[in-house]
């Protein structure tokens, strides 16, 4: 299983998601867009992970490679590939379905709590996430669901929290691969958006308890088992790597 990873700033990199890679000597390559870095082949990986940004889906003209990348996932999900989308990267995912992004009516940042629809969750998502759990967030704006996505994550905050696309196309808003470092970076970066409205924690209260960093990247780490799992069982007709 050969893994690429989109990345838009130096700052929001895939921490736990790196970890667990190196930890299982999978192979993977990161696009770093901010170094200009070029895209792969789509015959180079089986799974794609797009990350977060402080960018919008349509800071196009500030960021003339979010209409390439756009494409680029069009085309991923065009050949059935794995695609794991966070914040950011589930915004540009559900962009690439023709879905709309906009503005959320809350800024969303620090611990809150999500409420899982469990009906809707398909088998690559079993056992991910606890029915009501408590996660990381950092984002303003919201996406769409996609024609024939299934809507499954939904905050106080936000309605739309998550979705899956195929059973393999998985949209997370909220994060579960931060880290305390990596949230360390992200407010060091982006500080100026804690604006103490109404669902935005301070810096205090974002960087307070390591256990729930561990809790979260728990959840990566399953939600990246159940990836490799799904890519490499008999049915999926995948060669195992």
């Amino acid at each position: 299983m050969r893994v690429h990873i989109l990345q838009h700033v130096a700052f929001e990199g895939p921490a736990a998601i790196e970890k667990w890679l190196i930890d299982r000597n999978y192979t993977f390559t990161i696009t770093k867009f901010f170094q200009r870095d070029s895209l792969p082949a789509q015959d180079d990986f089986d799974v794609l992970i797009v990350m977060g940004g402080p960018m919008g889906v349509e800071d196009c003209q500030q960021y003339p490679w979010l209409v390439e990348e756009r494409q680029f996932i069009q085309e991923s999900i065009k050949r059935d590939k794995y695609i794991l989308g966070i914040c950011l990267g589930a915004q540009l995912i559900a962009r690439a379905c023709g879905a709309r992004v906009t503005k959320n009516k809350y800024r969303e940042i620090g611990w809150f709590d999500i409420s899982i629809i469990e009906e809707n969750l398909p088998e690559i998502l079993k056992g991910v996430f606890p029915e009501n759990t408590e996660v990381f967030h950092w984002h303003g704006d919201i996406f769409e669901i996609p024609q024939g996505a299934i809507h499954f994550a939904a905050s106080e905050a936000c309605a739309y929290q998550g979705f899956v696309l195929n059973g393999r196309v998985i949209a997370l808003q909220f994060h579960i691969e931060t880290t305390k470092d990596s949230a360390a970076l992200l407010v060091q970066n982006c500080r100026h958006e804690l604006d103490s409205s109404s669902y935005v924690q301070s810096e205090e209260q974002i960087l307070a308890d390591s256990t729930s960093f561990n809790r979260i990247n728990q959840m990566s780490s399953r939600l990246m088992e159940n990836i490799a799992e799904t890519y490499t069982s008999p049915t999926s007709g995948n060669k195992i790597d």
